[in-house]
């Protein structure tokens, strides 16, 4: 392979090879990456078309400054090597795969006596990784056929050779009661033991066959030998291991290894089915959500979830089928249609499961939406607004023992957190704990500046407190001349009751109300994003003032210091190099020296 870097002007520069383009903004973050079986062909028609061009692929070409490219053999190099680019950087423009589950897997153990147990952490040096499943109740599954047909051990025994010899174990219940052939006393050698585990990785490959030839084969052997009461059990495994297959088969046994891929989109995204089939068996079935960045066709939806969901299951496939016809051959991609027959049996049964998958998608996003809109319509009921309270504003102080006063706004629109309208205040013209003056200068502070902007007011206030809090914010909104226009109210902690202005008594709502639920979880939320602002400028102040009382290290250092180590203990635990990179030589000197002489004094 072979990378280069070119200016956006210098696209006709590019090589007429299969390859990847990666695309760079302005800070040099990498935004998109794109695969080609043509570079310049690719990365031109983005530069080129002055129509058909949608608005989100407009805003990224507007974005970039710089390319690379990556040249490879063929098409299905650049596909992989994309899914590879893609996984490690996760660009801003490209398709999305939403999944944010941990699958399990089958370990099969690099160890004397290997074991096979479940797992979600891959350290590829314990051993053989099978999987990842998509269902615990499909892994549970071969691992119990497993355990019925071979007698692999599940001690954590270290059975090295010499500790064998030295008889350091005895044998444990599994022993007596047939799961196990006591390998830790000797009385199963490791060459038998190992052929066990050869056959139960075919399994977990999918490979039945090859476990149904090998029980065949030696059930012979010892009918051959007179040894019926074995030839016996081997059937037995035998008849096992063909009932397994019969439960889990959708097509003909002549189909033999292929996975199947099939999409249906909406607007936003696309929603994919996923099997692999070995010997007519269905082992494994996976659907995912493909989130749509730049209006990208169908074919590219469904080769993207392709390559990703290959490489995440560890597909051997020799052919894959779709449901949707590629508009030209990928080399080493064995890609196919069916039309008739078994194999078009298996895309109906792919395309039901990605249907009812995006159906399902629909009621929960359908159910969610109306629960949404339930609770904020309850509360416009419960607390008899004017309008649905859409958009809300709470508001918090916060200080410990009069140190250090700060105040804290969140907002929630449509019920929900809207993070990056939360607000921290200092209070400025309040001097010593005193909570309702506090109050009442940054509900006055917020609205001033949102009515001087001409921003939309919320549709409703919720003061943290009783009726002191509550009466010290209507004087601020009287103030600004804006009382009235937006309710207004106050929640009590002790007794969770709602004030309205100048009502004596509060309004109590049923404990067990999604209206109430939801101010009180906002009004834990501006607790809790004003609690944790107080601390830091707690600690912050703590910080400074224990740094200012060395000789020479002034605010400006101390500022410094902060800003780079974020602790005392930070600093203290810092090498003496790292300080003086911070604030020179002659200050860092002095810093060490003083802690090196204060060491132990607190």
């Amino acid at each position: 392979m072979e990378s280069s870097s070119f200016l956006p002007e210098d696209y006709l520069k590019l090589p007429e090879q299969p390859g990847v383009y990666k695309y760079f903004n302005e800070e040099m973050a990498l935004i998109y990456v794109g695969k080609a079986k043509n570079l310049r062909k690719r990365v031109s028609s983005y530069f080129n078309k002055n129509t058909g061009v949608n608005l989100k692929t407009r805003r990224m070409i507007k974005e970039i400054r710089k390319i690379e490219i990556t040249m490879v053999n063929t098409e299905l190099d650049a596909l992989l090597l994309e899914n590879n680019l893609i996984k490690k950087s996760q660009p801003k423009y490209n398709i999305l795969l939403r999944d944010d589950k941990t699958y399990p897997y089958l370990l099969v153990t690099k160890e004397n006596f290997p074991r096979i147990f479940q797992t979600r952490r891959m350290i590829p040096k314990r051993g053989t990784y099978f999987g990842p499943f998509a269902s615990v109740k499909a892994m549970n599954n071969v691992l119990d056929l497993i355990r019925e047909l071979f007698t692999i051990r599940t001690c954590k025994l270290d059975l090295s050779p010499y500790k064998i010899a030295e008889e350091k174990y005895k044998v444990c219940l599994e022993y007596h009661i047939g799961n196990c052939q006591g390998p830790c006393v000797g009385k199963q050698a490791e060459e038998d033991y190992n052929k066990d585990v050869a056959q139960a990785k075919h399994i977990l490959r999918g490979n039945l066959g090859a476990a149904k030839a090998y029980f065949k084969q030696e059930m012979q052997n010892h009918a051959e030998n007179l040894n019926f009461e074995l030839a016996q059990k081997l059937k037995d495994k035998l008849d096992l291991l063909e009932k397994y297959q019969a439960k889990s088969l959708v097509a003909s046994p002549s189909i033999k290894n292929l996975d199947v891929c099939t999409l249906v989109t909406d607007d936003k995204s696309g929603f994919v089915n996923y099997m692999r089939v070995k010997d007519g068996s269905l082992i494994t079935s996976k659907n995912v959500e493909v989130k749509k960045r730049l209006d990208e066709p169908d074919e590219q939806l469904l080769l993207t979830a392709l390559i990703r969901l290959q490489d995440q299951f560890q597909s051997d496939a020799d052919e894959v089928l779709l449901n949707i016809e590629l508009s030209e051959e990928i080399e080493g991609l064995n890609v196919f249609t069916p039309k008739i027959g078994d194999k078009k049996k298996l895309i109906e049964l792919s395309l039901k499961n990605a249907l009812y998958y995006k159906k399902e998608k629909a009621l929960l996003k359908g159910l969610n939406e109306d629960k949404k809109d339930r609770v904020i319509r309850q509360l416009q009921s419960d607390l008899s607004l004017p309008e649905i309270p859409d958009h809300i504003e709470c508001f918090d102080n916060s200080n410990i023992q009069g140190t250090n006063p700060v105040a804290s706004m969140v907002c929630f629109l449509n019920g929900k957190p809207a993070v990056k309208e939360y607000r921290h205040y200092h209070i400025k013209t309040v001097v010593g704990p005193d909570d309702f003056a506090s109050m009442k200068e940054v509900v006055g502070r917020r609205y001033k500046r949102l009515h001087e902007e001409g921003k939309p007011m919320p549709k409703l206030v919720v003061i943290d407190g009783g009726k002191g809090q509550l009466s010290s914010a209507v004087e601020a909104l009287k103030e600004l001349g804006i009382y009235g226009q937006m309710p207004i109210i106050g929640i009590a902690k002790r007794l969770e009751e709602i004030y309205f202005p100048g009502d004596q008594y509060p309004i109590h709502i049923d404990k067990k109300s999604e209206s109430l639920r939801l101010i009180q979880r906002i009004r834990d939320e501006a607790h809790r994003f004003a609690i944790t602002f107080h601390r830091k400028i707690r600690s912050r102040n703590a910080f400074g003032t224990e740094l200012t009382a060395i000789p020479n290290i002034g605010k400006t250092t101390a500022d410094q210091l902060l800003s780079h180590f974020k602790s005392v203990k930070k600093i203290k635990e810092a090498p003496k190099s790292e300080i003086i990179s911070v604030i020179g030589k002659s200050r860092g000197e002095q810093l060490w020296d003083w802690m090196e002489k204060n060491k132990g004094a607190n």
